[in-house]
């Protein structure tokens, strides 16, 4: 590498380094804007809880929000002052473009799912460089087309999409939306508009400046204000003045009309009553598509503003235009700007090629798109649940203090938190966020850091010991993951940096024991060490919803829910000896985790008092046990990631851990080979590999070979493209018999989208791939294999029985993941089979990915929610694990 590539590549380090260190704030501006805010929980008001309904999109473009806003490619400050983002008109539309639409979470076949076309191309974890794509047809988008056709179809048929209604065909805007900062609170914007159609266009674009309207709330606020600078050496200028933010000045590099309003609601349209102020919050539709021109302030001053480009460009012309949001007032904003654009360019290159300067350009595109995908989606989530249910000005219904979240009084977020989608999923989930540190802290290892504190900080922690689920139950039950994810993310930066944050990893210790002491309390009514938790997170998975209660008497001990625990109990161990290398005060405490380890998997192994066992000896797998009145135990004969998952309940303990634990190591002696109350439940821990290792994990070596019989079998669980979440037998073994409790029962292999209306309309874990499971499960078996070593082999059904060790199994199951994404044979992406076919061939090039919530089993062709880089993300982890090749298989996730 030349010392010029050198120099760029540190460029984007030293950003991040400058903010953590408090020199210069570059996380101040960032992609904070939600895709959308409307349909949410936090603006429902509703009796009832209805969210879609309450707030649909019809009212999103003239009603003010109350938590957080929403735009097309746009940016905010990071408490949401002041934002940033553009509206697009194609002079045919009933409405003007300001947000991405689709359809709610109770319209259509397949739940909330997005109808537009829009790809999160490149960024740089500072958001020293930024670029978005959107597809806007030039003919009528066909909003009610879009409805109509899909709330005709069966849960069978696939969804309506844009592609499918035929208006990209006849031509589109290619719109190619670009920040660059010069410093943290000086930002440049380019829209670049190609005609994609075969005729002449027009098109009119608005760069669109507003303020989040938090002065309506009937607090002491002061009302910010917009203005349009008389003077502002170039086409245009607006001065923006906030009391906390401070002044900003947003310039033009070209002329154009300015238009003003106020960003609050237009009650006479939506409800029929008169307005306190005639310049309400969708006055641009109004004069721009009704002619209203009495509806833009003539004074040029209020809380919405907006500049109105009219461009008219001949089929394949292009045309830019170019914007500055500056802390400073500026005499040319503009001057040098090219070089500007062109620099951050170059290092946002140089930034991913250093990530993987060995890979291919087809990886190095996945891992950048992958990561920019997570890194666009960083939104700003508000919500004072206190001030929720009891409201201000706005009153919600007194059934409101009985109802949704009611319990979660104590919490008030108002964070930048990385959200699993930006539409779809406008809002924090607890156990994806986990996940998506892993691939966070490949490139920003303080954000990654910040994630996890925050999920079991005061204001999100429940006081006994709850971290929330998501928005629309905080009570719900995610795995408990966050050990497993503060762990990643500390041992990923010891790798990078040589040493790891103690403190950071004290502090989070502190207060997960708060969430382990709940999981214990509440997850195992009958103390047996048996968990229950219901759907956790793998909505219809099983038989039946597992969230429902069951009948008087009977009980669901989960196998999933305790294999979660088992590795919870082993993730708090490893942190407590980890701490205890610099403070011996906590050896007590992993002591305390360890003897918990051995409960849970000698209750797992049935050799407790209960007696009862989740391993099925005769099927060589674990499984649901239903507990009737009478004491009697049925196996759930389902094969999933229900009995996959105790496998995740695996850490391998150095010498270097137990140096300064000696009664630690004592109590390895005492259970040795996993020796416990005389019975052996599991493989640890006093037996050594060569390097004096102990290995803490709830499956041995006589269970693992069975169960990877299972895994790696093309006819039960493993698909060309990873790990299915259902076992293939289960397309010919659905019905399951008679099960007290739950009566006459069966489940399906369903590779794709699901045919169940369980959980809603897209969620489905009874066959497809998911990322985040199959990242666990590849983790969990280098660990084995770092144990076990290279001799430990496994007869591979899908190799005619050649025998592989654990880390080339594991590496198999990574291959197959990432070939989602690889061209294949045909030369077709597996994951984009469904990619539009109607764009010009510049732009097929570029190979623009989007990353999906899960893929077909069969096919791997994306399904679910379409930009959910979230924990999808992690295929940045598993390509740049290929070529880390020179680190030990163990630790090689962790050197990224």
């Amino acid at each position: 590498m030349s010392q010029d590539k050198a120099e760029q590549q540190t460029a984007e380090q030293q950003r991040l380094l400058a903010d953590k260190q408090g020199q210069e704030a570059w996380d101040l501006w960032g992609p904070y804007l939600a895709e959308r805010a409307w349909g949410t929980v936090r603006e429902d008001y509703s009796e009832h809880g209805t969210a879609w309904e309450y707030f649909p999109h019809d009212h999103a473009r003239s009603r003010s929000y109350r938590w957080n806003e929403d735009g097309l490619g746009g940016i905010s400050d990071k408490e949401q002052r002041l934002c940033f983002a553009f509206a697009l008109w194609n002079g045919v539309d009933p409405i003007l473009k300001e947000r991405a639409f689709g359809l709610t979470g109770n319209q259509g076949n397949r739940g909330e799912d997005v109808k537009e076309l829009y790809y999160y191309q490149d960024a740089t974890p500072s958001h020293s460089y930024l670029r978005y794509r959107y597809l806007y047809p030039q003919q009528a988008y066909p909003y009610e087309q879009l409805v109509r056709e899909n709330q005709q179809r069966s849960r069978q048929q696939p969804p309506f999409n844009l592609i499918d209604t035929g208006v990209l065909q006849q031509g589109y805007w290619d719109v190619d939306i670009r920040y660059a900062k010069q410093t943290s609170q000086q930002i440049y914007i380019k829209i670049t508009l190609k005609n994609s159609g075969s005729h002449r266009s027009d098109i009119h674009v608005l760069p669109q400046l507003w303020f989040r309207n938090d002065w309506a709330w009937g607090d002491d606020v002061v009302k910010p204000q917009l203005s349009q600078m008389n003077d502002s050496g170039t086409g245009w200028g607006i001065s923006a003045h906030h009391v906390s933010l401070g002044d900003y000045y947003c310039y033009g590099a070209t002329d154009s009309e300015l238009l003003f309003t106020e960003n609050e609601t237009n009650q006479q349209r939506l409800w029929s009553v008169d307005n306190h102020n005639p310049y309400v919050k969708d006055s641009f539709h109004r004069y721009l598509i009704q002619a209203e021109t009495e509806a833009i302030n003539p004074e040029h001053t209020g809380t919405k503003a907006a500049a109105c480009y009219h461009l008219q460009l001949e089929a394949g012309e292009t045309q830019s235009l170019q914007f500055c949001l500056s802390a400073k007032p500026l005499s040319a904003p503009f001057n040098d700007v090219d070089k500007l654009w062109q620099q951050r360019i170059e290092q946002s290159n140089a930034f991913y090629h250093a990530l993987l300067p060995e890979a291919d350009q087809q990886d190095q595109q996945i891992v950048r798109q992958a990561i920019s995908g997570m890194i666009w989606s960083k939104q700003y989530f508000h919500f004072d649940v206190n001030r929720w249910l009891r409201g201000d000005t706005l009153a919600p219904p007194p059934m409101r203090k009985q109802g949704r979240n009611a319990q979660w009084q104590h919490m008030q977020a108002a964070d930048i938190i990385s959200m699993p989608d930006c539409w779809e999923y406008p809002w924090f989930a607890a156990w994806d966020l986990a996940f998506q540190a892993a691939t966070l802290s490949l490139v920003d290892i303080e954000f990654a850091k910040a994630q996890i504190k925050l999920m079991v900080s005061d204001r999100y922690l429940h006081p006994n010991g709850q971290i929330p689920a998501y928005e629309w139950s905080f009570s719900d039950v995610n795995p408990p993951v966050h050990g497993w994810g503060a762990l990643k993310v500390f041992r990923a930066e010891r790798v990078q940096t040589g040493q790891g944050d103690m403190a950071f990893l004290e502090q989070v210790f502190h207060k997960l024991l708060l969430n382990y002491a709940w999981w214990i309390n509440r997850k195992d009514s009958d103390g047996h060490n048996l968990f229950e938790g219901g759907f956790l997170g793998l909505d219809n998975i099983s038989v039946y919803d597992r969230s429902r209660k069951l009948a008087p008497g009977y009980s669901l001990k989960q196998a999933d829910a305790s294999g979660w625990m088992a590795m919870f109990a082993a993730n708090m161990a490893v942190m407590a000896l980890e701490i205890n290398t610099h403070n011996s005060d906590y050896e007590d405490i992993a002591i305390q985790c360890f003897k918990q380890f051995l409960a849970i998997a000698n209750s797992i192994a049935g050799t407790d008092d209960a007696g009862v066992s989740l391993w099925d000896m005769d099927a060589g797998f674990f499984k649901d046990l239903l507990i009737t009145p009478e004491n009697d135990a049925h196996h759930i004969d389902v094969y999933s990631w229900v009995g996959l998952i105790p496998l995740f309940a695996c850490e391998v303990i150095d010498q270097r851990l137990l140096e300064n634990a000696p009664r630690f190591r004592k109590l390895l002696k005492e259970h040795k080979k996993g020796l416990f109350h005389g019975q052996y439940i599991c493989a640890c821990p006093e037996w050594e590999n060569s390097r004096g290792e102990h290995l803490l994990a709830l499956v041995d070596h006589s269970q693992l070979p069975r169960i990877l019989n299972r895994l790696l079998s093309e006819d039960e669980f493993l698909s060309d493209y990873g790990i299915r979440s259902v076992s293939k037998v289960h397309a010919h073994h659905k019905n399951l018999g008679y099960i007290p409790g739950l009566g006459d029962t069966q489940i399906e292999y369903v590779p794709g989208e699901s045919n169940s209306g369980l959980f809603g309309g897209n969620s489905n874990w009874r066959g497809p791939i998911w990322m985040p499971t199959n990242y666990a499960l590849i983790q969990a078996l280098e660990k084995y294999h770092r144990f076990l070593g290279d001799d430990f082999t496994i007869a591979v059904p899908c190799l005619n029985d050649q025998k592989l060790n654990l880390q080339q199994i594991a590496n198999l199951i990574a291959d197959r993941l990432v070939n989602l994404y690889r061209c294949d044979e045909q030369q077709q992406i597996p994951a984009m089979r469904n990619k539009v076919s109607c764009l010009d061939a510049s732009m097929e090039e570029q190979q623009l990915y989007t990353f999906y919530e899960y893929f077909h089993a069969e096919t791997g062709q994306g399904l679910g929610a379409a930009h959910q880089t979230g924990w999808t993300g992690l295929i940045a982890n598993l390509v740049m694990r290929k070529y880390r090749k020179d680190i030990p298989a163990f630790w090689q996730e962790d050197k990224q």
